[in-house]
């Protein structure tokens, strides 16, 4: 260390740690949907532009996967599943320690009082099946800061 240095070894060397950390995982998106098809078409079109996904069947499983998983950025789920619904899952979510993740709520046959419902329970958007693939893009973009 030479009298001009500001900064002593050790600060020198924790400095250093710091400008060289890798960088945080990519944050995922956790796809729910009872429907296979719909969660595997979702993923991979997902996929195609780099955003990396997990799938959950059922909310049950997506709200273990939430406990489990910090990693997960963002949520796409379907409203109507068996046992735990998207709006349940929601309000589920919540109601959690992760309260304030972006959800995007999507469905085949919703009706206005869904649309509304999911609303209220500040989902980003509610998408209607066949869902608009560059609209889904945008909006995960825009939600994970790609």
């Amino acid at each position: 260390m030479s009298e001009h240095d500001i900064l002593s070894e050790a600060e020198r060397e924790a400095l250093h740690a710091i400008m060289h950390e890798p960088d945080l995982p990519p944050q995922r998106v956790l796809i729910v949907d009872d429907d296979k098809d719909a969660r595997e078409l979702l993923s991979e079109v997902l996929a195609l532009e780099g955003i990396r996904c997990m799938t959950a069947a059922s909310g049950e499983t997506a709200l273990k996967l939430l406990d489990s998983n910090k990693s997960i950025g963002l949520i796409i789920t379907d409203l109507r599943m068996h046992r735990l619904s998207g709006l349940e899952l929601v309000r589920e979510v919540r109601e959690s320690v992760r309260a304030a993740l972006p959800i995007i709520m999507v469905s085949g046959d919703a009706e206005a009082c869904d649309v509304i419902a999911a609303m209220h329970l500040n989902v980003v958007d509610f998408l209607l099946k066949p869902i608009d693939t560059d609209k889904l893009l945008a909006l995960v973009k825009h939600e994970l800061g790609i």
